[in-house]
């Protein structure tokens, strides 16, 4: 077999970024004199000292066996100072790079080169990538650059600079730089005249590109109470049971509010109508009757989830129970908070079952819910069906989705899991799922349930190879507890292999809620307490 040299090249080589030194200048102008030939070539050796002394972090190189073969050199700018109509020697400070301010907000990307030699290996990705990681450790809104368009030249006579950022948008046509900038999450804001005026190839033209860091905090974070990014949630795998009396039910409940509280958990998650056993204190020749019967209970049951909340600094989905309000039964899932506040979310697709055997209507209102840990919504069995939901919640800034559900076989299990994984995948975000297992003889409409609780993320690299944090035995009565970085998300929905949230065509669909919230004030009525 005959060796290929240029795979025996290629493995000789041996890779290292890192930070330019003083000593690198000979390595850089060389490149420098290469790159920019037609364009004065490389700085002289005082500016290139002065801009190591000025931002020293802000210069990164990438060496092969001791010699630098590409760089990234970068500045801190006020950047309200220039806008976006400045020109390459303003923002440089003719070359002296005395524009660079510490205190400023903006990471601006003076310059990328790269040996012609090394250009087939993909360098300048590592450096966009080692300048992002040091906007975010710097806690900078953005990086911003003035990019050249050298591919202009070749279409100058037939149409604009405008028209010709637009094609290469759209792939029609390949800019070596433009093309490269796009592909690394960059963003147009504007096309700018004699930004490099010598620059023939650009035509003079630049555009203004800018990545955003979506990490950015604009403002220094309290010393006590600071949102956490890491939340851990609890799920509870509900055994239905007999019970003789309602402070049994709340015997059973605290038990487990109290192992999650032991666990430092920032929330635990109940079943669907969790209180169902109180059901056997009623006639079941008439279910409806006992529903409402069950209903009785709902208020004494939800001010002690409450108490239980602050008692043991945990916010609880408290799954959900039926409420009987102005003639009409809803099927209600409660958030109680830690800090003593209630809020509710009605149920608003009931199942054919239901709304046979108890009677059960529909809620009007959609709600995303701030907790001390992110943004929540919760969605009832049946609801968690019907992607447009979710998708309401997700624009409204959900982080975590909690379904709580309530089934009797394992194909209807399966159509609320399925679902449920939907969910996280389409709208980039976790959902905890959660129900009851067991049997409870007697009991119209509540024999027997089936439940594998689980914990599902989106689909990619940072997150599960198949999109489940956790899962627990099925129809064993048992918690799980996960850890969530909510950090990931964001960085999915800015930066990740695909993107559900950024890339929706809102110019051609869009989902609106037309509900008219009938019981938005009822829903906020006795939430504080």
């Amino acid at each position: 077999m005959i060796e290929d040299p240029a795979s025996r090249d290629h493995e000789d080589h041996h890779l290292q970024l890192r930070n330019l030194h003083h000593d690198d200048y000979e390595d850089v102008a060389e490149i420098m004199n290469q790159v920019y030939a037609g364009m004065g070539g490389a700085w002289d050796r005082d500016e290139f000292n002065a801009l190591l002394a000025r931002f020293p972090e802000g210069q990164i190189g990438m060496e092969d066996k001791g010699k630098v073969v590409a760089a990234a050199i970068t500045l801190i700018v006020d950047y309200g100072r220039f806008g976006d109509h400045h020109s390459y020697r303003q923002i440089t400070g003719n070359g002296t790079f005395s524009t660079h301010d510490p205190t400023g907000d903006v990471m601006y990307g003076v310059d990328v080169f790269v040996h012609p030699e090394y250009r087939d290996m993909r360098l300048g990705r590592r450096l966009y990538d080692a300048r992002k990681e040091l906007c975010r450790n710097l806690n900078l809104r953005a990086i911003v650059a003035g990019g050249r368009i050298p591919g202009y030249r070749d279409h100058a006579n037939e149409i604009s600079p405008e028209e010709y950022i637009e094609l290469v948008k759209r792939r029609e046509i390949r800019d070596p730089i433009l093309s490269f900038q796009l592909a690394n999450d960059f963003h147009v804001r504007r096309v700018i005249r004699d930004y490099i005026p010598d620059d023939d190839a650009s035509q003079g033209f630049a555009t203004v590109l800018q990545w955003n860091n979506i990490f950015y905090e604009d403002r220094s974070p309290p010393l006590i109470g600071e949102q956490k990014t890491n939340v851990r949630v609890g799920t509870v795998q509900w055994q239905m049971r007999r019970v003789r009396s309602l402070e049994e039910l709340m015997q059973q409940a605290e038990f487990f509010v109290d192992a999650m509280g032991g666990y430092n958990a920032d929330f635990v998650a109940f079943p669907e109508l969790f209180n169902a056993p109180l059901l056997g204190f009623f006639d079941q020749g008439n279910p409806a009757e006992a529903i409402r019967g069950l209903a009785g209970y709902t208020e004494e049951i939800a001010d002690e989830m409450q108490q239980l909340a602050v008692s043991y600094n945990i916010n609880i989905i408290g799954g959900s129970m039926p409420v009987y309000e102005d003639q009409k039964l809803y099927n209600v899932a409660f958030l109680f908070r830690r800090d003593g506040t209630q809020e509710r979310q009605y149920k608003l697709h009931v199942t054919p079952d239901e709304r046979a055997y108890w009677g059960t209507v529909g809620g009007s209102s959609l709600k995303v819910f701030d907790t001390d840990v992110g943004k929540i919504g919760i969605l009832v069995c049946y609801d968690c069906e019907f992607p447009e939901l979710s998708r309401i919640l997700m624009d409204k800034g959900m982080q975590i989705l909690f379904v709580p559900y309530w089934v009797d076989t394992k194909n209807g299990y399966l159509r609320v899991r399925r679902c449920a994984q939907a969910r996280a995948v389409e709208n980039e975000c976790y959902v905890a799922i959660t129900g009851s297992v067991g049997n409870l003889p007697k009991i119209e409409n509540a024999d027997i349930q089936y439940s594998q609780t689980a914990v599902f993320t989106p689909a990619d690299f940072a997150f599960p190879h198949d999109g489940v944090a956790a899962e627990s035995t099925p129809n064993t009565e048992m918690t799980l507890i996960v850890d969530l970085d909510l950090e990931k998300l964001k960085e999915l929905r800015n930066e990740g292999s695909v993107r559900n949230f950024r890339d929706r065509r809102l110019d051609l669909y869009r989902i609106d809620w037309l509900g008219r919230n009938e019981d938005e004030d009822r829903d906020m009525e006795g939430t504080q307490h």
